[in-house]
């Protein structure tokens, strides 16, 4: 039966991509994340074939059915709805085998189906913004460097130079894709890289690909500083506060009984007290500075006066001195670099996530948690955060098969 804008519009997403038909072909894909997107299946030269409607509420009903029809029309007069949409005259000779369409929505629902809601749905956005309406079209074995480029390019007059980059890495895995299964010879977007506009410098860099991450953390393990700064280096990633809030701990900000740090509101950014749950990696090395630093006031003491909280450019100077540079990596990038990781690849809720963060989070009646809210969630979060980084930093398999390991379950809590 046809569908009812009711069920259109309060259709809910699931744990799977799911179609709702709205029959004659046309159907609408609710996504995990919530998008709904309109597609229409339709043949064309023997070979079975999608087009993309748009996504709704943007694109009702009666145009997502008006636009079908359409489609229907072209398809009566052999013309192929997909190059008659992208404004591409069908040429005499034409190859005829899989579009970037075609594949780009084979590699995403293979290879993005295990990734967060949030992951899948910015993937998807670049397709069908910036990819699909330029390239969708074409056979794939057919797309050269410039062609690519240009539809690059375009991103890059809007002013978003970072989205360009990422968009040509989803280019750059959908050719691959493409080789492992034979549809093509060769990536055409790897000339690419250095023909695009490099990315504003961002005043916080972060690291948030697991195998870069992995690197960083072998190097933090073997750098050669004084104690102080080398327990700072290891416990930045474990515990993401801001650099200030690091620098500034006290001795006597730990309880030891609940196996947290408390630090008080005054020396907070937001003004509002803030709980870090010690995992057994960072108890550890508090553990161990205790002997040499426990007498004194601060975790983290001047090496010209135990009276003062280490500099401020101590742990960025040791950054630099493992080559990463301002561009690459800061003490505050360490927060971006557990903000994303949790999120896209190990799934916790935002919520939880948000809270260790100290970002002010608020119910759905704007009241402020306190600083309790998840507190057994997060201490689990966090402990699994820092297997999670020992497990990257020893090369316990590949990211894909770590994710999986260290995956949120909902069930857990």
């Amino acid at each position: 039966m046809p569908l009812t804008f009711r069920q259109v519009l309060t259709a809910e997403p699931k744990s799977r991509d799911y179609r709702l038909s709205d029959g004659q072909n046309l159907y609408l894909q609710v996504s995990k994340s919530g998008r709904k997107y309109w597609r229409m299946k339709y043949r064309y030269e023997g070979r079975e074939k999608m087009l993309a409607l748009g996504v709704f509420p943007e694109v009702s009903l009666k145009a997502a059915r008006l636009a079908r029809d359409d489609a229907k029309s072209l398809l009566r007069q052999n013309i192929d709805p997909m190059l008659q949409k992208t404004g591409k005259a069908i040429e005499p000779g034409a190859p005829t085998g899989p579009s970037f369409q075609e594949v780009g929505q084979d590699w995403f629902d293979v290879r993005m189906a295990d990734k967060s809601p949030s992951h899948r749905s910015r993937t998807w956005r670049a397709l069908e913004r910036d990819l699909f309406p330029y390239l969708g079209h074409r056979a794939i074995n057919t797309i050269e460097p410039i062609d690519v480029l240009q539809a690059l390019r375009r991103i890059e007059e809007r002013g978003h130079y970072e989205l360009a980059q990422r968009t040509r890495r989803v280019a750059s895995q959908i050719f691959q894709f493409a080789v492992i299964t034979g549809l093509v010879k060769s990536d055409p977007t790897s000339a690419l890289s250095n023909a695009l506009k490099k990315p504003k410098v961002q005043h916080f860099a972060a690291i948030t690909d697991p195998e870069e991450v992995a690197d960083l953390l072998r190097k933090i393990d073997s750098y050669q500083g004084s104690l102080v700064v080398e327990a700072a280096l290891k416990l930045t990633p474990l515990f993401f506060c801001r650099p200030g809030e690091l620098r500034h701990l006290e001795w006597a900000d730990v309880n030891w009984q609940a196996d947290r740090i408390e630090i008080p509101g005054e020396r907070m950014k937001m003004g509002t007290p803030h709980i870090i749950p010690l995992t057994s990696q960072s108890k550890r090395i508090l553990t161990d500075l205790e002997k040499f630093t426990g007498s004194g006031r601060y975790i983290f003491p001047s090496m010209r006066s135990a009276s003062r909280p280490m500099s401020e450019n101590a742990v960025r100077t040791a950054l630099r001195a493992m080559e990463y540079e301002n561009d690459a990596i800061t003490p505050h990038g360490f927060r971006a670099m557990a903000r994303t990781l949790l999120d896209e690849e190990l799934g916790f809720p935002v919520a939880w996530i948000e809270h260790q963060l100290a970002h002010s989070v608020q119910d759905a009646l704007g009241r402020a948690y306190n600083r309790t809210a998840h507190i057994e969630q997060r201490r689990h979060m966090l402990q699994v955060w820092a297997d999670y980084l020992d497990a990257l930093k020893l090369g316990e398999g590949e990211p894909a098969i770590l994710r999986k390991s260290f995956h949120y379950r909902p069930a857990e809590y």
